[in-house]
């Protein structure tokens, strides 16, 4: 997505940003490709590409093509080289991982937490598993930025977290931690708008100009809006918190809480409980859910299901989406309630409003966050390469 601070079209930073974005989101492209993309000659697409190679933001080859005849063009990839360091904090672990700028996961890892996690706590692994990947993995590597996916309301422009009731933290200076003790940019988003971003781009909706992306973690259950192929996130940059909404319960049957919210009601710490696990990632929770032949588990995961579509309805009600993705252990509830969930939604939103509407789980699985994440870090030089060194 351009910045509102783009270079001005038809320039050559602009035209430097536009083959560089190509080859990041769209994978690698011949530089025939290239120019019939963008439009420009063959001689200003080997410029572009030139400078893109010196600047170490991309790598060229020619490729092996046996029996061609006269010589095929060069191919060109985003430089897996230049890192984003993606971060999830929650409450049951830190996720971290280093996201290549051709998008590869280099390195990735699950740090469980024995308690919640403080902010400087955080910036302090931050630190830590940036500097133990200097010396390692990322020996070769040049790191942008730090992305950071938080389960709450974050004030992106300068990376200071509002209001993350889960982890217990408010009005927090996340971004400003986290340079200080690891000496590098940093960037702070709410995850489920991160989340969103990265289905949009290159996962179950991608091509979709209007969905809605809920997100159900530990912390409970955010929301990311895509509005004609944009990211909407209101004036204050806290829109889509879905987890705070009421559903509607008809039958107390289906209640755990006397007048609880979406995420009190639908909830990973209950799947968790009937599953018999204390504490899992999504993957495992997946599986266990899966597998089991639980009674038990079949009724909650039902109930959570029916509740979860009151919610989706009211979505489709107000925003007319085409598709909603579902991701983290709402995923699971869509894997395995699919036409029923489907069904729901249909007989609780109005008829106009649901025309049309698929319910997906998200393609990039437990990656979404940490993609999304180095999305965020990788903002600045993908609108700006002509700027970075």
């Amino acid at each position: 997505m351009p910045s509102p601070t783009s270079p001005a079209s038809g320039t050559r930073p602009h035209n430097l940003a536009r083959v560089l974005r190509l080859v990041h989101e769209e994978g690698a492209q011949s530089r025939a490709a290239l120019t019939e993309r963008t439009g420009l000659n063959r001689s200003t697409i080997a410029d572009l590409v030139g400078e893109l190679v010196r600047r170490g933001l991309v790598d060229e080859r020619v490729p092996d093509v046996p029996g061609r005849v006269g010589r095929p063009s060069p191919v060109v990839t985003a430089s897996a080289r230049v890192v984003a360091i993606a971060v999830n904090p929650e409450v049951d672990a830190i996720e971290i991982a280093a996201v290549g700028l051709d998008r590869s996961i280099l390195v990735r890892e699950r740090l469980p937490n024995e308690s919640l996690p403080t902010p400087k706590a955080v910036a302090g692994v931050i630190a830590e598993r940036i500097a133990a990947w200097r010396a390692d993995a990322l020996a070769d590597g040049r790191i942008e930025a730090v992305g950071i996916a938080v389960p709450g309301l974050v004030r992106a422009s300068d990376g200071v977290v509002r209001n993350a009731p889960h982890l217990d933290w408010v009005d927090v200076p996340l971004a400003e931690l986290v340079r200080a003790a690891a000496d590098v940019t940093v960037a702070v988003d709410n995850d489920a708008t991160l989340g969103a971003i990265a289905e949009h781009r290159y996962g179950a909706g991608r091509g979709i100009d209007d969905l809605v992306y809920l997100n159900g973690g530990a912390s409970g259950i955010g929301g990311g809006l895509i509005i004609r192929g944009f990211p909407v996130t209101g004036a204050g940059g806290y829109a889509g918190e879905f987890g705070q909404n009421r559903p509607r319960i008809t039958d107390d049957a289906d209640r755990r809480t006397a007048d609880g919210v979406l995420e009190a009601e639908v909830s990973r710490r209950l799947l968790l409980d009937v599953a018999g696990l204390d504490q899992a990632d999504d993957d495992t929770l997946d599986r266990e859910l899966t597998a089991s032949d639980s009674s038990e588990v079949e009724a909650e995961v039902t109930r959570q299901a029916h509740v979860l579509a009151s919610a989706l309805a009211n979505a489709v009600n107000v925003l007319n989406p085409s598709v909603i993705v579902l991701g983290g252990f709402l995923a699971t509830l869509a894997d395995l309630q699919g036409e029923r969930l489907a069904a729901d939604v249909a007989a609780l939103a109005m008829t106009e409003s649901a025309e049309g509407l698929e319910i997906r789980p998200a393609a990039l699985g437990a990656d979404r966050l940490l993609i999304g994440a180095a999305e965020l870090a990788f903002a600045e030089l993908l609108t700006d390469p002509g700027g970075h060194v």
